[in-house]
Order: structure tokens, then C-alpha cells, then sequence
């Protein structure tokens, strides 16, 4: 069935069901993966996926939720009468709606579809290029962790009231993590990842090359003595660290009690003048774009913190409703809705008066630890309170020279980070998770193994 035909089967049933509100959200894919270890097949995966999420809202207006992948009618009917059910348990205490802008416009990227290379195809494209990594340093002895996969998928939304949106897209992806080992030296490891909207977009070289140079790069790595430095953040590691606080702006954070804000901090100056984040899920480097979220919302470009001042939270119906705003195009989809971040955007703003812009990465000749990469994330942030204590991967530069660290962890407070800034560089980087420019912080806790 296409999402039309699916849309009928379910208004269809509800009817007979005697259920007047629903809604549901789908997810149609086909995925296609490899991975291998030293030339040889290590895992090779086609999978096929639908599945539907489906909301009914019972005389009380409480909401119950149910997920099925059985598209007949008599899945359907089944996953309808289950919902119905669960919404005599639906939570009384917050009320779940439509969103109010589940039926205003959307912007659908025009991409050209791409089609399968299949899995024989992917699995060729990353032999060869498991192969160039090792023979491209004497010291790469494997590439432990490899993929390269391939997926097509539809997104659907559709609800009692007449909203109905859908669209397809196609996305791919490459990772290399390289391991290299030395006699009487640990072995050492970095990699990188490459997105496209099809293999063909991937660019594989640069994949290669970048994986083979980080990791050659941390050979001659050397201990860090334990103290407070001046640092900058890696693109990459700033935006890890503001997606693990995304508490901070989001309502249901707020809501629920674990974030550092609350209702009233909107206008709250958290940072200094010079930063500006953004949501930004419709950008166009994003290859994981979205028209709308798991309520049907339009995604939209949306100001979080503007010269420094928090400026907006991100919403579901039901958080938006408690504020007294709109929606943002954040939301998942359930009888409690989630609330997470797209695609941020970090940006210097126009107020550039506490910035010390004589602090470029690329030539400054003082003391500073960069930070590449952060690692356990989930074990290493307090999101609650504000702290973390994170491993990393990067370098110590004195005098213009570099020597990768040992191993090191940083430690800190987000609120502290976020007042300490010294220098915002001018140059933004694409990552894969958003746009940063390398950022400085005055003074970090490292602990090393001196």
C-alpha cells in the first residue's frame, strides 16, 4: 500500500471502530550495509522495514499509542483496537493534541533519487577502500571499525482532521576508524565518516585520506600534565557537547525537572555576546533533513540563543501548549512526546567585543590543548547538573608544535564553558551532526597522567 492507501485503510477502520481521533506516523525503508575485516565479509545486511505508530484518543481525551508493522486490514484493525485500549491508561495529567500546524505548508527538498548499488557493489567499494586505508601508513595494521551502507526510506504523517504529509529521501554513509600500531607504543586509533544522499555522493578518497592522516597524526603522542589550559574545541567536539546540554532549551527537559533552565528563562544571558546557535533541520548541508516531525509540524529554522541571550525553547503540541506558544518542529511521536534538537548551526554574531581573534588554531604559538574528539558521552555528562567529565582525543601545541595526548580527560561545567568563550573563529566547518567554527575556551580542567 502507498501512504494514501494507508491513510484510507486507517480512517477507514476507525470508523467501523467507532473511533472519531487518530493519528499515526510511518517509516518505510530499505537498508543495505556491509562491513569487513581484512578483505573478508565481516557482516553483510538487506533489511526491509515498516512499521506504523498509531495514536487514538478515547472519549476522555486520554491518548493511548501502539506500533505495529502488519499493514492488512486486520493488522490495522488490531493495532486500532490496542491503542483504544491503552488510552483508558493515558496520563491525565498533560493532554496530548493535534499540532495546530500539522496542516500548514512544508518545504520537501527537490533531490534527485538515487538508486541501490546492492549489497555486492557496497561491499567491493569497501574492500578496496579497507585496503588503500592499511597500505596508505606502515603503521595501520586494520581498520577495526568499517561500514559503508545504503538506505531508501518514506516518512509519513497523517491524522482524523485531514493533515497528511509525506515524503522519500535516500541516504548513505561511510565510516573508516583506523588502528595503528607501533613496537613499545600503544596502538592508536581515529577515523572519520562521510554522508551523502547516495554512494555516489560519498566522496571516498577524502574519506581515506582523512582517516589515514588523523590517525598517522597521534602516533608521536606523549602524557599531559594534569592542570587548567587554554582550549579549543574541535567543530565536532563543540557541537557534541552542546547536543548532550540541549536540556538547557528544551521544554520537556524544562517540564520534567532535569534541566538547567526553567520556565522563565527566556532572555536569560547564558553565554557571551558573540554566539549565536540555531536550529536549523531544513539547512541545506544537512543530508538528514526533515519537512516536519513526528506531530506533523513543519521543521523550521529556529533562534536558540542570539548574542548570547537564550532565545527560544524547542516544543512539541503539548509543551507549547503549557508555554503558551507553537510548536516547533521537534517533536517525536508517543502518548508522552519527546522534544530533541535537528541540526544546529553555530555562528559568530555580529558583537565581536569580548572575542580575542588573535586565537586561530592554525598559528597560534602559545600553549593549548585541543580538543579533537569527545568520547563517552552517555557515561560523562551530568545533564541535570551541568557538569561532565569527558575522555578525548587530541593534541597538546606549544610554540607552534603539536604532540597527540596520551590519553586525557576534560572536565567542567556547561554554564562556566558557556561564559568563557574567548574566541569564536570565523571559519564554520560542516560536520555531520551541524556547522561550528573551532571554538575557545579561557580554562579547562584536563587531567592526564602526570
Amino acid at each position: 500500500m502507498n501512504a494514501t492507501e494507508i491513510t484510507n485503510q486507517i480512517k477507514h477502520t476507525a470508523n467501523i471502530l467507532n473511533i472519531d481521533k487518530w493519528d499515526y506516523g510511518a517509516s518505510f525503508s530499505n537498508d543495505y550495509s556491509v562491513q569487513v575485516d581484512r578483505g573478508a565479509a565481516k557482516q553483510l545486511k538487506a533489511s526491509q522495514k515498516q512499521v506504523i505508530t498509531l495514536r487514538v484518543w478515547n472519549k476522555e481525551n486520554l491518548v493511548g499509542i501502539t506500533t505495529t508493522s502488519d499493514l492488512s486490514e486486520t493488522g490495522i484493525k488490531k493495532a486500532l483496537k490496542q491503542a483504544n485500549i491503552a488510552s483508558e491508561f493515558g496520563n491525565k495529567n498533560e493532554f496530548t493534541d493535534f499540532s495546530p500546524l500539522a496542516k500548514d505548508p512544508i518545504q520537501v527538498k527537490e533531490i534527485d533519487k538515487k538508486n541501490p548499488l546492492g549489497i555486492k557493489k557496497l561491499l567491493k567499494i569497501l574492500r578496496e577502500a579497507e585496503s588503500k586505508l592499511i597500505d596508505s601508513h606502515e603503521a595501520i595494521k586494520s581498520i577495526p571499525y568499517n561500514g559503508l551502507s545504503e538506505s531508501f526510506y518514506e516518512r509519513i504523517y497523517a491524522n482524523s482532521d485531514g493533515a497528511f504529509r509525506n515524503y522519500s529521501k535516500s541516504q548513505a554513509a561511510l565510516y573508516l576508524y583506523a588502528r595503528a600500531e607501533e613496537k613499545d607504543k600503544k596502538p592508536r586509533s581515529s577515523g572519520s565518516v562521510k554522508l551523502g544522499y547516495g554512494v555516489e555522493d560519498i566522496d571516498i578518497e577524502s574519506c581515506i585520506k582523512e582517516a589515514s592522516k588523523k590517525t598517522i597524526a597521534h602516533l608521536d603522542y606523549s602524557s599531559i600534565k594534569t592542570g587548567k589550559y587554554l582550549v579549543c574545541l574541535s567543530p565536532e567536539a563543540f557541537l557534541t557537547i552542546i547536543n548532550a546540554f540541549s536540556s538547557l532549551f528544551n521544554a520537556r527537559s524544562i517540564i520534567d525537572g532535569v534541566s538547567l533552565s526553567d520556565k522563565n528563562s527566556i532572555g536569560d544571558m547564558i553565554s557571551i555576546s558573540a554566539l549565536n546557535i540555531y536550529d536549523d533541520g531544513l539547512n541545506d548541508k544537512n543530508i538528514s533533513s526533515a519537512p516536519f516531525d513526528g506531530e506533523g509540524t513543519p521543521t523550521k529554522k529556529l533562534s536558540i540563543i542570539k548574542k548570547g541571550k537564550l532565545e527560544n525553547f524547542l516544543h512539541s503540541e503539548s509543551t507549547a501548549k503549557i508555554f503558551n506558544t507553537i510548536p516547533t518542529g521537534h517533536a517525536g511521536l508517543g502518548s508522552k512526546v519527546s522534544v530533541s534538537p535537528d541540526w544546529l548551526v553555530i555562528e559568530r554574531s555580529s558583537d565581536c567585543s569580548e572575542l580575542n581573534m588573535s586565537l586561530e588554531h592554525t598559528n597560534y604559538e602559545g600553549e593549548f590543548v585541543y580538543i579533537e574528539e569527545l568520547n563517552a558521552i552517555h557515561a560523562g555528562v551530568r545533564a541535570s547538573q551541568g557538569s561532565f567529565s569527558l575522555p578525548f582525543e587530541g593534541w597538546i601545541y606549544s610554540n607552534g608544535k603539536k604532540s597527540s595526548i596520551e590519553s586525557a580527560t576534560v572536565a567542567g561545567d556547561i554554564k562556566y564553558l558557556l561564559r568563557n568563550i574567548v574566541n569564536i573563529e570565523n571559519e564554520e566547518e560542516l560536520t555531520t551532526s551541524g556547522i561550528s567554527p573551532h571554538i575557545w575556551i579561557s580554562e579547562l580542567s584536563i587531567t592526564g597522567d602526570e
